[in-house]
Protein backbone atom coordinates (compact mmCIF):
# COMPACT_ATOMS: atom_id res chain seq x y z
CA UNK A 1 0.00 0.00 0.00
CA UNK A 2 3.03 2.31 0.81
CA UNK A 3 3.62 2.97 -3.07
CA UNK A 4 0.23 4.74 -3.71
CA UNK A 5 0.51 6.95 -0.46
CA UNK A 6 2.65 9.46 -2.26
CA UNK A 7 -0.24 9.51 -4.83
CA UNK A 8 -2.54 10.42 -1.93
CA UNK A 9 -0.07 13.44 -0.63
CA UNK A 10 -0.74 15.55 -3.88
CA UNK A 11 -3.26 17.59 -2.35
CA UNK A 12 -4.38 19.90 -5.15
CA UNK A 13 -4.18 23.90 -4.15
CA UNK A 14 -4.97 26.71 -6.38
CA UNK A 15 -3.65 29.97 -7.14
CA UNK A 16 -5.19 33.18 -8.32
CA UNK A 17 -3.87 35.91 -7.73
CA UNK A 18 -4.81 40.05 -8.23
CA UNK A 19 -8.19 41.16 -7.35
CA UNK A 20 -9.47 44.63 -9.03
CA UNK A 21 -12.13 45.02 -5.96
CA UNK A 22 -9.48 44.82 -3.61
CA UNK A 23 -6.91 46.21 -5.07
CA UNK A 24 -8.30 49.17 -7.25
CA UNK A 25 -9.25 50.94 -3.51
CA UNK A 26 -5.85 50.57 -2.14
CA UNK A 27 -3.22 53.40 -1.60
CA UNK A 28 -1.08 53.92 -4.55
CA UNK A 29 2.14 53.01 -2.87
CA UNK A 30 0.86 49.99 -1.03
CA UNK A 31 -0.34 48.90 -5.14
CA UNK A 32 2.71 49.18 -6.48
CA UNK A 33 4.44 47.21 -3.80
CA UNK A 34 1.57 44.77 -4.47
CA UNK A 35 2.44 44.51 -7.81
CA UNK A 36 5.63 44.20 -7.43
CA UNK A 37 5.50 41.30 -5.24
CA UNK A 38 3.35 39.74 -7.82
CA UNK A 39 5.90 39.90 -10.74
CA UNK A 40 8.52 38.62 -8.44
CA UNK A 41 6.05 35.83 -7.53
CA UNK A 42 5.64 34.27 -10.56
CA UNK A 43 9.21 34.15 -11.63
CA UNK A 44 9.75 32.04 -8.47
CA UNK A 45 11.44 35.35 -6.19
CA UNK A 46 9.46 33.92 -3.15
CA UNK A 47 11.53 35.96 -1.37
CA UNK A 48 11.55 39.31 -2.63
CA UNK A 49 7.49 38.76 -2.86
CA UNK A 50 7.23 38.12 0.53
CA UNK A 51 9.60 41.16 1.30
CA UNK A 52 7.29 43.79 -0.90
CA UNK A 53 3.91 42.30 0.26
CA UNK A 54 5.40 43.01 4.04
CA UNK A 55 5.75 46.60 2.85
CA UNK A 56 1.97 46.66 1.53
CA UNK A 57 0.64 45.56 4.64
CA UNK A 58 2.14 47.90 6.69
CA UNK A 59 0.62 50.85 4.54
CA UNK A 60 -2.48 48.58 4.10
CA UNK A 61 -3.09 46.47 7.02
CA UNK A 62 -6.86 45.56 5.95
CA UNK A 63 -5.90 44.01 2.47
CA UNK A 64 -6.58 40.44 2.99
CA UNK A 65 -5.39 39.95 0.15
CA UNK A 66 -2.00 40.64 0.61
CA UNK A 67 -1.88 38.38 3.59
CA UNK A 68 -3.37 35.78 1.37
CA UNK A 69 -0.77 35.95 -1.35
CA UNK A 70 2.34 36.48 1.53
CA UNK A 71 1.02 32.97 2.84
CA UNK A 72 1.17 31.09 -0.76
CA UNK A 73 4.68 32.57 -0.88
CA UNK A 74 5.45 31.69 2.39
CA UNK A 75 3.89 27.64 1.58
CA UNK A 76 5.89 27.67 -1.73
CA UNK A 77 8.88 27.65 0.40
CA UNK A 78 8.22 25.64 2.68
CA UNK A 79 7.27 27.91 6.15
CA UNK A 80 3.22 26.05 6.27
CA UNK A 81 2.98 27.24 10.04
CA UNK A 82 3.88 30.76 9.15
CA UNK A 83 1.66 30.79 5.74
CA UNK A 84 -1.45 29.50 7.87
CA UNK A 85 -0.79 32.51 10.28
CA UNK A 86 -1.53 34.67 6.80
CA UNK A 87 -4.41 32.71 5.75
CA UNK A 88 -5.80 33.17 8.98
CA UNK A 89 -5.30 37.27 9.35
CA UNK A 90 -7.01 37.04 5.13
CA UNK A 91 -9.45 35.08 6.77
CA UNK A 92 -9.94 37.26 10.46
CA UNK A 93 -10.71 39.98 7.85
CA UNK A 94 -12.63 38.74 4.96
CA UNK A 95 -14.81 35.24 6.63
CA UNK A 96 -15.78 34.52 3.43
CA UNK A 97 -12.64 33.98 1.57
CA UNK A 98 -12.43 30.88 0.01
CA UNK A 99 -9.44 30.39 -1.43
CA UNK A 100 -8.04 31.25 1.94
CA UNK A 101 -9.70 28.05 3.22
CA UNK A 102 -8.81 26.33 0.50
CA UNK A 103 -4.75 26.71 1.02
CA UNK A 104 -4.91 27.00 4.61
CA UNK A 105 -6.38 23.39 5.03
CA UNK A 106 -3.93 22.21 2.12
CA UNK A 107 -0.77 23.68 4.30
CA UNK A 108 -3.12 21.83 7.70
CA UNK A 109 -2.76 18.77 5.64
CA UNK A 110 1.24 19.17 4.62
CA UNK A 111 1.43 18.82 8.29
CA UNK A 112 -0.60 16.11 9.18
CA UNK A 113 -3.48 17.93 10.50
CA UNK A 114 -6.01 15.72 8.83
CA UNK A 115 -8.68 16.95 10.93
CA UNK A 116 -7.95 20.98 10.73
CA UNK A 117 -8.05 20.55 7.71
CA UNK A 118 -11.09 18.96 7.23
CA UNK A 119 -12.48 21.74 9.32
CA UNK A 120 -10.86 24.44 6.74
CA UNK A 121 -12.77 22.32 3.47
CA UNK A 122 -16.27 21.84 5.68
CA UNK A 123 -15.80 25.92 5.84
CA UNK A 124 -15.19 26.28 2.11
CA UNK A 125 -18.08 23.68 0.85
CA UNK A 126 -20.48 26.16 3.02
CA UNK A 127 -18.81 29.12 1.30
CA UNK A 128 -19.01 27.48 -1.69
CA UNK A 129 -20.62 23.85 -2.49
CA UNK A 130 -19.65 23.90 -5.89
CA UNK A 131 -15.65 23.93 -4.98
CA UNK A 132 -14.66 20.43 -6.69
CA UNK A 133 -11.13 20.91 -5.02
CA UNK A 134 -12.72 20.83 -1.63
CA UNK A 135 -14.17 18.17 -2.20
CA UNK A 136 -11.25 16.45 -3.71
CA UNK A 137 -9.38 17.67 -1.02
CA UNK A 138 -11.07 16.88 1.73
CA UNK A 139 -11.30 13.57 0.88
CA UNK A 140 -7.88 13.38 0.91
CA UNK A 141 -7.45 14.18 4.33
CA UNK A 142 -10.33 12.06 5.23
CA UNK A 143 -7.98 8.98 3.47
CA UNK A 144 -5.76 9.50 5.80
CA UNK A 145 -7.41 9.08 8.77
CA UNK A 146 -8.78 5.84 7.12
CA UNK A 147 -12.57 6.85 6.51
CA UNK A 148 -12.26 5.80 3.27
CA UNK A 149 -15.70 5.69 2.70
CA UNK A 150 -16.38 9.27 3.29
CA UNK A 151 -13.43 9.64 1.18
CA UNK A 152 -14.92 8.04 -1.79
CA UNK A 153 -17.83 10.20 -0.93
CA UNK A 154 -16.18 13.41 -1.08
CA UNK A 155 -14.17 12.25 -4.30
CA UNK A 156 -17.76 10.89 -5.87
CA UNK A 157 -19.10 14.72 -5.23
CA UNK A 158 -15.83 16.31 -6.68
CA UNK A 159 -16.14 14.14 -10.21
CA UNK A 160 -20.30 15.06 -10.28
CA UNK A 161 -19.53 19.18 -9.81
CA UNK A 162 -16.12 18.61 -12.72
CA UNK A 163 -15.74 15.53 -14.30
CA UNK A 164 -12.59 16.45 -15.51
CA UNK A 165 -11.37 16.31 -11.79
CA UNK A 166 -8.43 14.02 -12.81
CA UNK A 167 -7.26 13.59 -9.31
CA UNK A 168 -10.49 12.84 -8.31
CA UNK A 169 -10.26 9.79 -10.23
CA UNK A 170 -7.23 8.62 -9.36
CA UNK A 171 -7.78 9.67 -5.66
CA UNK A 172 -10.89 7.67 -5.16
CA UNK A 173 -9.33 4.65 -7.20
CA UNK A 174 -6.93 4.26 -4.43
CA UNK A 175 -9.86 4.39 -1.71
CA UNK A 176 -11.57 1.89 -3.28
CA UNK A 177 -8.77 -0.34 -3.47
CA UNK A 178 -8.45 0.19 0.11
CA UNK A 179 -11.76 -1.18 0.79
CA UNK A 180 -11.24 -3.94 -1.61
CA UNK A 181 -13.18 -3.18 -4.56
CA UNK A 182 -10.49 -3.53 -6.88
CA UNK A 183 -12.87 -3.43 -9.93
CA UNK A 184 -13.82 0.04 -8.93
CA UNK A 185 -10.76 1.06 -8.49
CA UNK A 186 -9.26 -0.59 -12.09
CA UNK A 187 -12.28 1.93 -13.47
CA UNK A 188 -10.89 4.87 -11.90
CA UNK A 189 -7.73 4.09 -12.77
CA UNK A 190 -8.36 3.43 -15.94
CA UNK A 191 -10.46 6.90 -16.33
CA UNK A 192 -7.35 8.98 -15.10
CA UNK A 193 -4.82 7.06 -17.23
CA UNK A 194 -7.14 8.22 -20.51
CA UNK A 195 -6.55 11.97 -19.07
CA UNK A 196 -2.70 11.15 -19.34
CA UNK A 197 -1.85 10.55 -15.75
CA UNK A 198 0.88 7.87 -15.71
CA UNK A 199 0.68 6.19 -12.71
CA UNK A 200 -2.63 4.88 -12.39
CA UNK A 201 -2.10 3.70 -15.84
CA UNK A 202 0.81 1.73 -14.39
CA UNK A 203 -0.99 0.35 -11.80
CA UNK A 204 -3.89 -0.57 -14.73
CA UNK A 205 -1.13 -2.61 -16.13
CA UNK A 206 0.10 -4.39 -13.17
CA UNK A 207 -3.47 -4.97 -11.30
CA UNK A 208 -6.02 -5.07 -13.69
Amino acid sequence: MSRRKTAIAAALTVLALGSPLITGCMNPFATQYFNQGLEKYKVGNYQGAIADWNKAIEINPQDALAYYNRGLAKYDLGDHQEAIVDYNKAIEINPQYSLAYLNRGAAKYDLNDFQGAIADYDKLIKINPRNSNAYNNRGLAKSNLQDYQGAIADYDKAIEINSQNTNSYLNRGIAREMVNDLKGACDDWRKAADFGLKQPAEWVKKQC
